[in-house]
């Protein structure tokens, strides 16, 4: 019995460990999609990139949760999720794509919360199609 709980300890700091580095890794990558610095931003008090951002790392985490319980090798757990992630960002572009009226970037960046709250509710949203997609 000692064996099984070991090795679920493991495999669970393991799966934390590849997530929040996946995690670190996208969100730099996203840091170079966007017009704005998300940490210099959120230090000013930028609700809108906050709420953004938020819905990003929920995002991903989100379908890393399908990932980490759809696939039993680290290497397929990475894969699915990086591949979710992709269709995350696309999902991004699309949104900003949708609203010629204005740029979402700009938008964010001027801490106009509405379009920081949908930004949100895209990411969330999509993280939940995504991951039931890549199950």
């Amino acid at each position: 019995m000692s064996s099984f709980w070991e090795n679920e300890l493991v495999r669970t700091t393991a799966n934390y460990s590849v997530v929040v580095l996946c995690l670190i890794l996208f969100l730099a990558i996203l840091e170079l999609v966007t017009k704005y610095k998300n940490m210099e931003e959120i230090k000013k008090g930028n609700l809108a990139v906050a709420l953004a951002t938020g819905g990003k790392i929920l995002g991903i985490a989100n379908i890393f949760r399908y990932s980490i319980s759809d696939h039993a090798t680290f290497l397929t757990m990475i894969g699915w999720g990086a591949l979710g992630f992709i269709f995350l960002l696309l999902g991004y572009f699309i949104f900003e794509f949708l609203t010629p009226n204005f740029n979402v970037d700009d938008e964010i960046r001027n801490d106009n919360r509405a379009v920081g709250f949908i930004s949100f509710v895209i990411s969330v949203g999509l993280s939940y199609i995504i991951g039931a997609s890549i199950g």
